[in-house]
């Protein structure tokens, strides 16, 4: 074993507190329990409860990730935007499906998304551009808010003795079936 292996061995994991968890209060909708999740990630002070870790695949499916701000949720889907030219745009453009990722360390928690993307109409990516720091340096006509259309939900909270508790949500037409 190398150094790093062995360093990284030693390093403590899942030393957050998990608040608690009532299995059979659990809303039938997932938008409702991620609002609830995020809000608790956010008044225990994680920074940036909104950063996720995006996955998509090229054309050949070879999978990339990288990290960005989640705009919104709604009825339409789970937002985000960026560049059409960027490597995120080429690979939306050949592949419309990816995962979000969420990782809250101080609560122990974590979201998993999983589905369809589409882009969003072109005067909701020029709203969300408007919307955007003055400092940003992206033309107008390049920026494109996309929806993930979620087929999957996972709700992950961690115990320290590996007990760890997974809610997956799964998209049933309009509805949502949901097991834990």
């Amino acid at each position: 074993m190398n150094e790093l292996t062995r360093w990284l061995r030693d390093q403590p994991s899942l030393t957050g507190t998990a608040p608690p968890l009532d299995l059979s209060d659990l809303p039938a909708d997932p938008h409702e329990l991620f609002d609830t999740w995020i809000r608790a990630a956010a008044d225990a002070g994680v920074p940036e409860p909104r950063a996720t870790t995006l996955a998509t695949a090229d054309a050949d499916g070879r999978p990339d990730a990288r990290t960005l701000i989640l705009k919104g949720v709604d009825a339409d889907g789970w937002q985000f935007a960026g560049l059409r030219s960027s490597a995120k745009g080429a690979q939306l453009a050949e592949n419309p499906a990816a995962a979000l990722n969420f990782w809250w360390q101080p609560v122990m928690r974590a979201v998993r998304v999983r589905g369809t993307v589409r882009e969003a109409t072109p005067e909701e990516s020029a709203a969300d551009f408007g919307a955007r720091p003055a400092s940003s340096d992206a033309a107008p006509s390049d920026w494109v808010l996309w929806r993930l259309i979620p087929e999957r939900i996972e709700f992950w909270q961690g115990s320290p003795d590996r007990r760890h508790t997974r809610v997956v949500y799964t998209r049933a037409g309009d509805d949502w079936t949901r097991r834990a």
